[in-house]
C-alpha cells in the first residue's frame, strides 16, 4: 500500500470513528454499569462495602495500567489484533465471572481480566481516529469519545432488567456476548500507511533534535555502517528523554498533584450513586435510571462546554473554567448526603453528569497549555496513567468509610473536598504564574530603561532614558562647549 501525503479526513475515517463510537460503549460505558451490580454482589456473597469495591476499582485501574500495553500491540502487531484480542479476553472476563463463587474470583475475572481486554480495545481505538483525521480532529473525537455517555444512558436501564429477569450471573453472561461485539470493532480498524509514519535515518538529518555533530557524523558514514545502529540508539535515547522532559516542569507536576485528588473525588461516585440511592428508599429502576441520566448528561457537558470554551469572549479563560466545572462537581459532593429523595437526586445528576462532561473535555486544553502541543501526546498519556491509582484506592476507602461510620457522608465529604482542593491547587498554581509574570514584566520595563550612550568624538555620556528633551538638548550644548575647548 502506497503512504498517503496526509490524512483521509473523511471517506472510511467515518467508519472508524463508527467502530471506535462501539468501543467506547463496550468498555466504559460497561464499566461505568458494574456499579449496578454492586447491591447484587454484597447481598450474595455477604461481603461489606470495602471488599465489594475493589471489583470496580480493579476494572479501572487495570484499564488505565494497561493501556500502554495496548498502543504496544497496536504498533508492533496492527490495531485491528490488539482490539480483536481484547474483545476476546474482555468477554471472557464477564462470562467467567457469571460463574464466580466468591469475591476473589470477581477480583481476577471481571476485575483484571476484563480491565485488561478493555485496556487492549480502548487506547488504539482512539489512536486510530488521529491517524483518518486532521482538520475534523475535534469534531472526529467528540462523536466517537460520545459512546461512553450514550452507552451509560442506554445500558443503565438494560442491565437493571436483565438482573431482574435473568439474575446477576445472567446479565454478566449476556454482558459478555454483547462485549464481543469489540471483535467486530476491530474488524473495522483499516491501517492507514502515511508518509509521516515512515521515518528512516538520512531522514532524520532534517530534525531539529538531532545534534548538528552528530548530522556530520551520519553524512560521513556509509548507510550500511554498523555504527549507524548505535547512532540511531543513542539518538532514540535522546528523542525519547526529550518527549518527555515535561515530566520535570513545576506546572506539570502541579497538574500531576491536582489530577491525582481531582480523579480520587469522582471515582466513587459512579460506584456508589445506586447503592447510596437504594439506602435511601429509592426503587431500583429509579436508581439505575439516575445513571442514566449522569450519562446522557455528561455527553451534552462535552459538547456544549467545548463549544462555549471556543468562544472569543471564553478562550483565554479556559484554565479558569476547567478549575470551575472540578469545583463544581466538588460542592455537588458535598450537597449529596442532605438529597435523600429521587425528585433531589435528579437534578444532583444533571449538575454533577453536566461538569463532569465538561472538565474531561477541557484536559487536554489545560494539559496543553502546561506543556505545549509538541509534548501533549506523551503529556496526555501520564495524565490519564495517573488516574489509575485513584481509580484502584478510592471506591475501597469510600467503602471502608461507609462500613465504619454507617452512612455515606464521610465518603461524599471526602470526594467534594478532593475535587475542590485539585481545583484550588491549580488556581493557586495559576495565580502565582501570574504574579511571576506580572513581577518578571516589570523588571523588563526597568531593563528598558537603563542608560543610554551618546558618543562624542572621544567623549561619551551616560543618560537615563527618563531624561526629556530639553535635558537632552542642554547637555548637547554643553559637550560642544567641552569640545572647542
Amino acid at each position: 500500500m502506497a503512504p498517503r501525503s496526509g490524512p483521509p479526513d473523511g471517506g472510511w475515517g467515518w467508519m472508524i470513528v463508527a467502530g471506535c463510537f462501539l468501543v467506547t460503549i463496550c468498555t466504559r460505558a460497561v464499566t461505568r454499569c458494574i456499579s449496578i451490580f454492586f447491591v447484587e454482589f454484597q447481598a450474595y456473597f455477604g461481603q461489606d462495602y470495602a471488599r465489594t469495591a475493589w471489583i470496580h476499582s480493579i476494572v479501572d485501574c487495570a484499564t488505565m495500567l494497561c493501556a500502554p500495553l495496548g498502543s504496544l500491540i497496536s504498533n508492533h502487531v496492527s490495531c485491528q489484533v490488539g482490539i480483536m484480542l481484547g474483545g476476546l479476553l474482555a468477554s471472557t472476563g464477564l462470562i467467567l465471572s457469571s460463574f464466580a463463587a466468591s469475591l476473589e474470583h470477581l477480583y481476577l475475572s471481571l476485575g483484571v481480566l476484563t480491565g485488561l481486554g478493555f485496556a487492549l480495545c480502548y487506547s488504539p481505538a482512539i489512536a486510530m481516529v488521529g491517524k483518518y483525521f486532521n482538520k475534523r480532529k475535534a469534531l472526529a473525537y467528540g462523536i466517537a469519545m460520545s459512546g461512553s455517555g450514550i452507552g451509560t444512558f442506554i445500558l443503565a436501564p438494560v442491565v437493571q432488567l436483565l438482573i431482574e429477569q435473568f439474575s446477576w450471573r445472567g446479565a454478566l453472561l449476556i454482558l459478555g456476548g454483547f462485549v464481543l461485539n469489540l471483535c467486530v470493532c476491530g474488524a473495522l480498524m483499516r491501517p492507514i500507511a502515511l508518509k509521516e509514519d515512515r521515518k528512516t535515518a538520512p531522514g532524520l538529518l532534517e530534525q531539529e533534535y538531532v545534534p548538528e555533530a552528530q548530522k556530520q557524523d551520519l553524512k560521513r558514514m556509509s548507510i550500511c555502517s554498523p555504527l549507524i545502529k548505535a547512532w540511531s540508539h543513542e539518538c532514540l535515547c535522546y528523542c525519547s528523554w526529550k518527549e518527555y522532559d515535561f515530566l520535570l516542569m513545576p506546572g506539570f507536576m502541579v497538574l500531576a498533584v491536582s489530577v491525582l485528588f481531582m480523579a480520587y473525588g469522582c471515582s466513587p461516585l459512579f460506584v456508589y450513586l445506586v447503592p447510596y440511592a437504594l439506602s435511601v428508599g429509592v426503587s431500583h429502576h429509579q436508581a439505575a435510571f439516575l445513571m442514566s441520566i449522569l450519562g446522557v448528561v455528561d455527553i451534552i457537558g462535552n459538547i456544549t462546554f467545548g463549544w462555549l470554551t471556543d468562544r472569543r469572549c471564553l478562550k483565554k479563560h479556559r484554565h479558569f473554567c476547567y478549575l470551575f466545572a472540578v469545583g463544581m462537581d466538588g460542592l455537588c459532593c458535598l450537597f449529596l448526603p442532605v438529597l435523600q429523595t429521587f425528585p433531589l437526586l435528579v437534578p444532583f445528576s444533571f449538575t454533577f453528569g453536566y461538569f463532569d462532561g465538561a472538565y474531561v473535555t477541557l484536559i487536554p486544553v489545560v494539559t496543553a497549555d502546561v506543556v505545549g502541543t509538541s509534548s501533549l501526546s506523551s503529556a496526555l498519556g501520564v495524565v490519564y496513567f495517573l488516574h489509575a491509582i485513584p481509580y484502584l484506592v478510592s471506591p475501597p476507602v469510600a467503602g471502608w468509610l461507609v462500613d465504619t461510620t454507617g452512612s455515606y457522608t464521610a465518603s461524599f465529604l471526602l470526594c467534594g473536598f478532593s475535587m475542590i482542593f485539585s481545583s484550588t491547587l491549580l488556581c493557586f498554581a495559576r495565580l502565582a504564574k501570574k504574579i511571576n509574570r506580572t513581577h518578571l514584566r516589570s523588571l523588563t520595563n526597568d531593563t528598558h530603561s537603563k542608560h543610554h550612550i551618546w558618543t562624542n568624538g572621544a567623549i561619551a555620556y551616560s543618560v537615563t532614558g527618563e531624561l526629556d528633551q530639553k535635558d537632552a538638548e542642554l547637555l548637547s550644548v554643553d559637550t560642544s562647549s567641552y569640545s572647542n575647548r
